[in-house]
């Protein structure tokens, strides 16, 4: 005879995925309120979490002809450092990688393209501050687009 507890218990643990991690939930919460604040300046959503070898882009958007890269930093407190202080020269060369693939699958189209960072600030795990920075960085050395 069939426990079926036990059979559910098993079922569950094996088809449900697991919880998230805190920091992983942290992210998804400030991805989509970077990306709900930036359609709300008008900004047209293309894809999010572009992922290569070399790299992934948090959001990718239209700003009129501009390609817009966007990087997002979640925090939950500024006592250290302002967020967008995360993205150092490593980071900034692994998005420049991922955006000139990003570029090379659509065909490299001669727009122009800026990198973004957005700042989320979390208190109590709600969205309490979000602030954009257009065009922080440029495409890091050595590599040029257009």
């Amino acid at each position: 005879m069939v426990n079926w507890r036990t059979w559910w218990q098993r079922w569950r643990a094996r088809w449900n995925p697991p919880a998230r991690a805190p920091h992983l939930e942290r992210g998804r919460l400030g991805e989509h309120a970077a990306r709900r604040h930036l359609v709300g300046l008008g900004l047209k959503f293309l894809t999010a979490n572009f992922r290569t070898r070399r790299g992934e882009i948090d959001l990718v958007f239209r700003d009129g002809a501009c390609l817009v890269f966007v990087e997002v930093k979640t925090r939950s407190s500024e006592d250290w450092n302002r967020p967008a202080a995360a993205v150092d020269a490593g980071k900034r060369r692994r998005l420049t990688r991922a955006a000139l693939d990003y570029l090379a699958r659509i065909k490299q189209p001669s727009v122009p393209v800026r990198f973004d960072i957005v700042e989320v600030l979390l208190e109590d795990e709600r969205v309490c501050e979000v602030r954009h920075l257009p065009n922080s960085f440029p495409f890091a050395p050595p590599y040029r687009y257009g």
